[in-house]
């Protein structure tokens, strides 16, 4: 006789906790040797493995506090819609990916009415940047944390939270980085006299976009004046097309448009350095060794509530690596002429883009792990069930 599937609620809100929990999924079924019927929310690569999602997973991708602000009545009822959803199918796990304003909240409705459901989080929020008090709170509604950053189970325990686990990142399985890597570390340093090539990386999101392009726009003026020809290359996903051709419209230096994954790569592969967004992009960078300064701009509610945070770095690859590998610049301390000479010191075979890309190596080492990200944690999870479920198995 056959075991009956596992059921799994999940919840990811953004296109990159939908392809860490699809990949879990996967990994989930492999290991247990069952069907798993899912239920909850989440995008394409959660559908594929059998999620009827109960709405459109973007309306989840927000940023800033000022823009969860506006759409908080929405967020409400998703928030209950979705406890509601997942207490009625009564499942044997509840996994959240990320997204932790809403997925979270509904953690905490669904662990009120089912106490004993095994509840996992996947992608550790980031209590040790700001609120620390809420890694102790977790502890209510949360068995155990999987980490995509090493430091992360470390600050767990100091901060009082779930057991966590790092588990890898996703990033350094992906074939298209790999094979940028090795595309990049064949090439070499950038030849003396070629034409450079930039890439310029607002971020994915129109607020982002849209406060960030015309200080790029800028930088690029800048870097001509000082360099001569130059080739900008700005990959941007199909729903933002609109926007950033509206905004580089105006530019008199006009960057290629490269549209979608697999023009993206491409210009990770050509680029002699980048000019990007904070964010995973910064990871994803370092992870293929290409050089970059980061600009950002926050909201203004975020910029009162400045004292609370508590890191020293916003970019992911100084956290790894524990020291300043990424030059950055926020909000008003962004200047065109910075950016552009950064630019400049960082696409020719330099002191500075030596010991960037030396950095970055240290970044890759720290995240090496013995199996994907996606099997490790289906592992942790397996584990998790048998101890909290034994008659499951």
């Amino acid at each position: 006789m056959s075991a009956r599937a596992l059921k799994v609620a999940v919840i990811a809100g953004e296109v990159s906790g939908d392809l860490l929990g699809a990949d879990l999924i996967a990994a989930l079924k492999a290991q247990s040797g069952r069907d798993i019927d899912l239920v909850g929310v989440g995008g394409e690569a959660l559908q594929a493995q059998g999620l009827h999602s109960l709405f459109d997973f973007s309306e989840l991708s927000v940023m800033g506090i000022t823009q969860v602000l506006v759409r908080l009545p929405r967020f409400i009822r998703r928030i209950g819609q979705t406890a509601k959803a997942i207490i009625e199918a009564r499942p044997d796990l509840l996994l959240i990916v990320d997204s932790p304003d809403f997925t979270h909240r509904v953690a905490r409705k669904v662990r009120a009415v089912l106490p004993d459901l095994a509840v996992v989080n996947y992608v550790c929020p980031s209590v040790w940047a700001w609120k620390e008090y809420r890694a102790r709170q977790m502890l209510a509604y949360v068995d155990e944390v999987l980490a995509v950053l090493p430091f992360e189970p470390e600050a767990m325990v100091r901060l009082g939270g779930p057991k966590t686990h790092f588990v890898g990142h996703r990033l350094t399985t992906v074939p298209e980085l790999l094979e940028t890597r090795a595309r990049r570390a064949a090439r070499g340093a950038p030849a003396p006299g070629a034409i450079k090539t930039i890439m310029l990386l607002p971020g994915s999101r129109r607020a982002e976009i849209s406060s960030l392009l015309p200080v790029f726009g800028e930088a690029v003026q800048d870097f001509v004046a000082r360099n001569g020809d130059t080739r900008f290359v700005l990959p941007t996903v199909p729903r933002q097309e609109k926007t950033v051709r509206e905004i580089v419209a105006t530019w008199p230096i006009k960057p290629e448009l490269l549209i979608g994954d697999t023009a993206k790569w491409r210009g990770f592969a050509e680029a002699d350095a980048a000019l990007a967004a904070s964010g995973t992009v910064l990871l994803e960078l370092a992870l293929a060794g290409v050089p970059v300064v980061s600009a950002y701009k926050t909201d203004w509610l975020i910029r009162l509530l400045n004292f609370k945070i508590r890191i020293w770095t916003a970019a992911l690859p100084n956290l790894i690596a524990d020291y300043p590998v990424v030059p950055e610049y926020f909000n008003d301390s962004i200047r065109a002429g910075a950016l552009s000479r950064w630019m400049d010191r960082l696409s020719s075979d330099t002191l500075q883009r030596r010991a960037m890309l030396e950095g970055f190596d240290r970044v890759w080492q720290n995240l090496e792990t013995q199996s994907p990200s996606g099997e490790e944690g289906a592992r942790l999870v397996l584990e998790l069930l048998r101890r909290k479920m034994p008659g499951l198995f």
